[in-house]
């Protein structure tokens, strides 16, 4: 796995923040929650864009995708140390091919976190409201790779360098709180901008970093290769009956895709699958990795796939569909509406609305719409 950490140590400081929320009895007045998680540094990430993570993630989903889908046949060969007196805004030698796929990013740029300073369910405090939302789900977002589709490239690692090549940026860009006393769900909107992570003038800092790649709209890419939005709704802690219950009640509104698809792929999603994407992201968060969790505590019948892999396997099906045609995603906007359900068939489908936009969506195992999005591809860059 390529080597990910923070720029430093987590600071105490956020830590202690970010947990001290746990402690607080919440009233049904939940209006300090957007100025106090919009306001939190999270810390920079660093990663070395070595093609590893990418391969595996590759090999990860041959298991279950068409052949043509992913590049499998070899592993794909070292790229050379980049050169420290080079320009680092200068592709390298055979760019294209270096590319990172859509959505790959998705397996870099996770915050290296002690297992000590996880929450209970095996996530990170980041981004937590605190209890009583102690639980959470992916909700949906965006990327936008911008004109011309993706840009963030495979590059070498080398020990002497001051620095790895990429950096996130990760912020809170807004909070919004829905539903009645008693039942509210807070949805957090989390921006990551990603970019490189050299210095561009001698003396450059975090916060020169921070504000070379942050901009006052989501809109503007400024200087940033991608920008993603997550969603993520967090919602009260649930009682071992009330968790029952809802294991044992189906849903009864059931959401269909407006169109017949022009092309689609259906497959089983297994244990190992899901285990290869939670190892792949450092993601330990126990819905996707333990059956009695999910029942006894989340009230989901089996594990629950992931969301980001959800995104992953859209993209991926799209670029399939690109291939040959000089054209490249350049943004995608979805949402989950629905749980996907490890060993429960999964289908995913596309149509071509013409003029470089797609609809792409997800149907569960009884064909209903779990998620949908809509896509707008242009030419390469």
């Amino acid at each position: 796995m390529a080597s990910t950490s923070l720029s430093r140590r987590l600071p105490t400081s956020l830590l202690r923040n970010s947990l001290s929320l746990f402690t607080r009895r919440f009233t049904s007045d939940l209006s300090h929650l957007n100025a106090e998680l919009c306001a939190r540094k999270i810390p920079l990430i660093y990663d070395s864009l070595a093609p590893d993570n990418s391969h595996k993630l590759q090999i990860a989903l041959s298991a279950c995708l068409p052949s043509h889908w992913t590049n499998t046949t070899a592993f794909p060969p070292p790229l050379p140390p980049a050169d420290a007196d080079a320009d680092a805004d200068a592709p390298p030698a055979g760019a294209a091919a270096e590319l990172l796929p859509p959505a790959h990013h998705l397996v870099y740029f996770n915050p290296a976190i002690p297992a000590d300073r996880l929450l209970a369910d095996g996530t990170d405090p980041l981004q937590s409201p605190g209890p009583p939302f102690v639980r959470r789900m992916w909700a949906g977002g965006y990327l936008n790779f911008g004109k011309g589709g993706p840009r963030l490239r495979f590059a070498g690692c080398s020990g002497h360098h001051a620095q790895p090549p990429g950096v996130c940026l990760e912020g809170i860009r807004d909070v919004r709180v829905k539903g009645k006393d008693g039942e509210e769900k807070v949805f957090v909107g989390i921006e990551r901008r990603f970019g490189s992570g050299r210095r561009r003038v001698p003396g450059e800092g975090e916060d020169e970093i921070r504000q070379r790649l942050w901009r006052e709209t989501e809109e503007d890419l400024g200087e940033a290769e991608l920008v993603e939005r997550r969603n993520i709704v967090f919602m009260r802690e649930r009682s071992p009956e009330e968790a029952r219950k809802a294991s044992e009640t189906k849903t009864t509104k059931i959401l269909r895709a407006q169109h017949a698809p022009d092309f689609s792929y259906a497959f089983t999603p297994t244990p190992a699958l899901l285990f290869r994407y939670s190892a792949l992201t450092f993601n330990a968060h126990r819905i996707h990795l333990d059956p009695q969790y999910c029942r006894e505590v989340e009230g989901h019948r089996d594990l629950l796939f992931h969301g980001p892999l959800s995104l992953t396997l859209l993209m991926t099906q799209l670029e399939a569909q690109l291939q040959g045609t000089g054209k490249a995603i350049e943004f995608f906007e979805y949402r989950n509406l629905a749980p996907l359900y490890c060993n429960e068939e999964v289908k995913v489908c596309g149509k071509d609305l013409g003029d470089g936009k797609y609809e792409l969506w997800a149907e569960n195992a009884e064909g209903a719409l779990s998620v949908k999005g809509t896509a707008r591809a242009g030419n390469k860059q």
